[in-house]
């Protein structure tokens, strides 16, 4: 029988064995135990001991095992590989090694990504699976990272062929085998070292790729102010290397999501807040802040965000070319890499054609035009999510200065009906592997991307102006001039020159296209978001008479009433869109009366309110607001819409302000307040506030009291309310953003909020309108700790 072969240890000769090698054996002497070897190494991957590489194994003791377990040579592969990738090697030899290995590997990845992979028997391993577990993931790392040895004061270096392959090697693990792309995101310094890779255009698209997907799955974000000469190598990048950058920019400066909901109640919000103001800025606002130093950054990606796709699109056939893209292109760095291979051979085909005097096509006008708009439409909305979250960051009024002056929105209006807003085919086009109710098709995302751009970008700030052409503005001083009202001043200082051109403004487009949106459509949603932005703020009734000539009140009346939505995220952003379009404005109740002209279009209109407050809050509060400035004005208009209005009489009655106050304020507590329904709180403010104005304050709490009793629970909801308003408190008492909203959008100065809220939290008993008056005394529980620990 022959003797068992020897086993070489890690920089030991080649007679001795560690003890991790003997008991993989079983023991001196002993035969290889099967499948000991395998539990062995991931032992050793675990653990960072014992068997970890191939190189401590011999290469005849390897091909023996391979005979009976088909690693199909990948051992033997990686023990040459260590042997010939050292730092004194030309790496000629190791480069050829690699071109073995790659295709054992690519071939496994490119069924695992189509799914076309099959289960395996357990007795067969993958090759990615021993190439990862015999140690070949940390070799390739380190082969990699030779540059940053320096020997004798000389980096070494290694062909961008060879890291390219490294690279794709390194990406198909990832891809095939669980746990690698972890375990590379623990590397840090190999992650910025990463970064270095992208500076030459050959490894550019394998070292996005990797990049992306292991920060992906990274615990913590990376900093991109450690990554070397990052200035110099998004400014060397050009436009196409930029865009496909943008892919990892997501990843790095939007604010990471524990996946927790509990995170996302005001409660612990403000806890972060307060943690992070001990912390300094986010690694994401750090992230924005390096981006923003970079010279024409901002400019490019306006560029880009803004390119044309170079030919028209008006050909028969495009749209069935399309249809078959969309089968099995989910990535634009495949298109990339398809481009890549289509512009090589261009550039070969030009040498020969100069060679004989032919003319040249470039690659781009060869490929598909549908390849091209996918192509573009890839780029964009990655561009355009990144232009978003900069928007929403600590620089807002830099980028949104930036923005208005590389001219996006403009160029955004340009591109709408032939890129953005298009049509396409009448069936559904989706991804491979999604179906054809997904919102992950690029198109479809491309569109949403867009609308919360323009969300963001017309949210609470003077520039919203810029959706619109010279003759809408004109059209907006116009409506101020007849209602005999000062011009808006943000209209006023708005640079024409930076305005939509052509016939419609982009506003105008958006509006148009959302009054065709079909019922079902989840972009319903997004549109209402989007017009909702630009009327945020100070009300301003020329903004809302411009929507109102356009049809909006009517388009919103039909979704709610005449298709009976049912979708409670589309019903909330219709009627929050419905109460900054009304609010104050007389008119706009006229057009409601109107409309809802029946007892029977009310009844329905009341049980879409009715059926969630969460949703229809801000409208009952806009309506509430509007019945109290109505009722203080002496105008034949005015009293003829409050003597008219089925709306407004229904408010006005003290059991319907009641029964809204009593549900607002029944539906939220401190530990469930959210972004999303903290508005609850607010509104039940706002109609406590306007009975303090009228001397009412007692009576509707004595009526909160009485509503109480008849439950048969006293004190369960004046104690509950009690709780919220300490909570308001601290809440808004450090906040100015949301305080200036609430000011803004209720025409209440946010003293007089304060004073209220004050008053209710009295703590003396004898005052009519302090909540405590009215809780008995067994049924008080005021002092309750609902801070986060």
């Amino acid at each position: 029988m022959a003797a068992a072969p020897a086993v070489a240890g890690s920089g030991a000769g080649r007679g001795r064995r560690s003890a991790a090698t003997v008991a993989a054996w079983g023991g001196w002497g002993g035969r290889p135990r099967p499948g000991n070897i395998l539990l062995q190494l991931r032992q050793g991957q675990l653990t960072g001991r014992g068997l970890v590489r191939a190189v401590q194994f011999t290469e005849t003791f390897l091909t023996e095992r391979d005979k009976q377990s088909k690693w199909s040579g990948i051992p033997q592969l990686l023990l040459k590989l260590h042997a010939t990738s050292h730092l004194h090697s030309d790496f000629v030899e190791c480069q050829n090694i690699l071109k073995e290995i790659s295709p054992l590997l690519s071939m496994e990845a490119m069924a695992f990504v189509t799914e076309e992979r099959k289960l395996t028997q357990e007795t067969t391993y993958p090759n990615t699976y021993i190439f990862d577990l015999f140690g070949g993931v940390d070799l390739l790392v380190e082969i990699l990272m030779r540059p940053t040895i320096s020997i004798r004061g000389q980096k070494l270096k290694i062909s961008d062929e060879m890291s390219k392959d490294c690279l794709s090697i390194l990406y198909n693990t990832c891809v095939c085998t669980e746990g690698v792309t972890k375990r590379l995101a623990e590397k840090n310094d190999f992650v910025i070292f990463l970064f270095t890779l992208m500076t030459s255009k050959k490894t550019f698209l394998q070292t996005a790729t990797l990049i992306e997907d292991i920060l992906g799955v990274k615990k913590e974000m990376i900093r991109l102010d450690e990554v070397p000469n990052l200035s110099s190598l998004v400014s060397n990048f050009d436009q196409q290397q930029l865009a496909n950058f943008c892919r990892i920019l997501a990843v790095t400066i939007s604010e990471m999501d524990t996946g927790n909901d509990d995170k996302h109640t005001l409660l612990a919000k403000n806890a972060q807040q307060k943690k992070s103001l001990s912390l300094g800025p986010s690694a994401a606002e750090i992230n924005q802040a390096a981006l923003l130093s970079i010279p024409g950054f901002v400019e490019r990606l306006c560029k880009l965000a803004t390119r044309k796709v170079s030919e028209s699109t008006g050909t028969a056939s495009f749209l069935q070319e399309l249809e078959e893209w969309y089968t099995w292109l989910d990535n634009a760095l495949v298109l990339d890499a398809l481009m890549r291979v289509a512009n090589e051979e261009s550039e070969h085909n030009q040498g020969a054609s100069e060679e004989n005097g032919l003319p040249h096509t470039s690659a781009r006008t060869q490929l598909p035009q549908s390849m091209k708009i996918m192509h573009e439409i890839m780029y964009k909305l990655e561009v355009l999510y990144v232009l978003c979250v900069l928007l929403m960051g600590r620089q807002r009024n830099q980028v949104h200065r930036m923005i208005a002056e590389f001219k996006l929105i403009p160029g955004l209006n340009n591109l709408f009906d032939k890129l953005i807003w298009r049509k396409h085919s009448a069936s559904s086009l989706v991804l491979h592997g999604h179906n054809q109710n997904c919102d992950c098709s690029p198109d479809i995302t491309l569109k949403i991307q867009f609308l919360r751009l323009l969300q963001s970008f017309s949210d609470h700030h003077e520039n919203k102006y810029l959706l619109l052409n010279n003759q809408e503005l004109n059209e907006l001083s116009a409506i101020s001039l007849k209602a005999n009202i000062p011009e808006v001043e943000a209209v006023l200082n708005t640079d024409r020159s930076l305005v939509c051109d052509g016939k419609r403004g982009l506003l105008t487009r958006l509006l148009q296209v959302m009054k065709k949106e079909p019922a079902e459509s989840s972009f319903r949603f997004w549109q209402a978001r989007a017009v909702e932005s630009f009327l945020r703020g100070t009300t301003s009734y020329a903004d809302q008479m411009f929507l109102l000539k356009r049809g909006l009140l009517e388009h919103i009346l039909y979704c709610i009433v005449d298709s009976e939505c049912k979708s409670r995220d589309v019903l909330q952003s219709y009627f929050d869109l419905l109460g900054e379009l009304m609010k104050f404005n007389v008119d706009a109740f006229k057009r409601f009366n109107k409309y809802i002209n029946t007892d029977a279009k009310f009844q329905v209109f009341l049980k879409q309110i009715n059926s969630s407050l969460v949703d229809s809050n801000m409208l009952v509060r806009c309506v509430t607001l509007s019945l109290d400035r109505f009722e203080n004005q002496v105008d034949m208009k005015v009293a003829e819409v409050l003597s008219e209005c089925r709306l407004l009489a229904y408010i006005a009655q003290v059991p319907t302000q009641m029964s809204f106050l009593f549900r607002l304020i029944n539906i939220i507590h401190v530990q469930t307040l959210t972004q999303e329904n903290v508005s609850c709180l607010n509104t039940s403010l706002v109609i406590l506030m306007l009975a303090r104005r009228k001397e009412r304050l007692p009576l509707y709490l004595r009526l909160l009291q009485r509503m109480e009793h008849s439950k048969k629970y006293p004190g369960f909801l004046l104690n509950n309310f009690h709780n919220l308003l300490r909570f308001w408190q601290q809440h808004y008492l450090h906040k100015d953003k949301d305080s200036t909203c609430l000011e803004n959008s209720s025409c209440i100065s946010f003293s007089y909020w304060k004073e209220t809220v004050s008053i209710l939290l009295n703590p003396d008993r004898q005052s009519p309108s302090a909540l405590v008056s009215y809780i008995e005394e067994p049924y008080m529980d005021i002092d309750r700790d609902f801070t986060e620990e």
